[in-house]
């Protein structure tokens, strides 16, 4: 039989071979430019029932075999259903309209609990209570619920009333007719804000909010070798959650205070030594001290050059790693980490002087020129990957 539609995928502007991703992306664009309540110039109606009903049957993987073999006709002589466009596929088509138009075809979202936010807690370390943890009180300034209105947000005496703009449902629907039915669209109620209710009268400590901002004292645990921008989560420490919602979580955000003398890197920790000539050509043993806030005995070996690096085991940073149950656990220190600087005097007394003379003529005069490497070369050649330079 005869037909004088025009053939489907003409309609939508693709090729025979269009895949479904392709062929959504032309619907949507042709639906957008001729949807009767944007395009209202004559004949939108019908184009617009004309790209819909292409989409319906090349969106549909049967239908659209039955459409490539038969054509139209196929629809005709019942290989496709009841006519060309049954609506079959118009579930799938909504979805489409919501995307575009936002229309929601009867679905309603109620309002259901809702999680609180996360709040965020900047907290400054001395070095060492980062190395060894601590306790610190936190003071955290958050929204809690309204005592004197019982987190009703109306005054003591008054309660809210129902919105009649919305007949307390928090959602406004507005029916359209189109060639498809009825189209509902679905928004926010404008008079209440979704909440459904109105507060005639607001109760003058939170104006109306249900909440205030207060103050909060909490003793939180900061496990060993935490560092700068370490991140500890408190569970439950948020902003309180809307309708029956759990309340959001507390992110501890850690910054470290430099030291006066040590210096961190990864687990081990720095410390620059002074030595005098004669200390490193001779050797000696000496104290240094350590973050535990000791002293510890250090030998420096003879003919220990300037930058020279030595190590004392088991006096860095304890070594922090999250268990499974999402606590922290250490176990075991980095090492503390000596690095030799030999002092050249700028200044000598007249013995002194006497004394280098007299040095310097036993170990000769003749300079060897050899390559320097340098300070941070010798980092890298003794730790290697410890601090992660190559």
């Amino acid at each position: 039989m005869a037909t004088d539609k025009k053939d489907y995928y003409e309609v939508l502007g693709v090729s025979r071979d269009v895949d479904k991703s392709a062929l959504k992306k032309a619907y949507r664009r042709l639906a957008r430019q001729y949807h009767p309540d944007v395009n209202k110039d004559p004949g939108a109606d019908e184009r617009f029932k004309e790209i819909s009903e292409a989409y319906e049957v090349l969106s549909d993987e049967e239908k659209r075999a039955v459409y490539d073999r038969y054509g139209h006709s196929g629809f005709q002589n019942g290989f496709g259903g009841q006519g060309g466009f049954s609506g079959a596929g118009f579930g799938g088509m909504s979805d489409i309209f919501e995307e575009i138009f936002g229309f929601n075809t009867g679905r309603r979202q109620r309002r259901g609990p809702r999680r609180g936010a996360d709040l965020r807690y900047d907290l400054t370390l001395e070095f060492e209570e980062a190395v060894f943890g601590a306790d610190k009180e936190l003071n955290i300034r958050r929204p809690e619920p309204c005592d004197a209105c019982d987190a009703t947000g109306a005054e003591p005496g008054s309660e809210p009333i129902k919105c009649t703009n919305c007949n307390g449902s928090g959602e406004v629907r507005r029916q359209q007719q189109s060639i498809f039915g009825s189209l509902v669209n679905v928004s926010t109620c404008p008079v209440c804000q979704g909440t459904g209710e109105l507060i005639p009268d607001p109760c003058k400590t939170c104006n109306g909010q249900k909440q205030v901002q207060k103050v909060r004292q909490r003793m939180v645990k900061i496990p060993p070798g935490v560092d700068s921008d370490t991140q500890i989560r408190i569970t439950g420490e948020g902003s309180p959650g809307e309708h029956g919602g759990p309340p959001g979580n507390l992110y501890v955000f850690i910054n470290v205070r430099k030291h006066k003398y040590f210096q961190r890197r990864g687990n081990d920790i720095l410390l620059d030594l002074r030595v005098n000539v004669a200390q490193a050509a001779l050797g000696d043993e000496v104290k240094v001290p350590v973050v535990d806030g000791h002293e510890e005995d250090l030998v420096i070996p003879a003919g220990t050059q300037s930058g020279t690096i030595l190590k004392i085991t088991n006096k860095g940073v304890p070594q922090l790693r999250r268990t499974g149950r999402g606590d922290y656990k250490t176990d075991r220190r980095g090492d503390q980490l000596v690095v030799i600087q030999v002092d050249i005097p700028k200044k000598l007394t007249d013995e002194q002087r006497d004394l280098f003379q007299q040095l310097s003529r036993t170990l000769g005069r003749e300079a060897v020129a050899q390559q320097d490497k340098g300070i941070l070369s010798q980092l890298k050649e003794t730790l290697g990957d410890i601090f992660g330079i190559g």
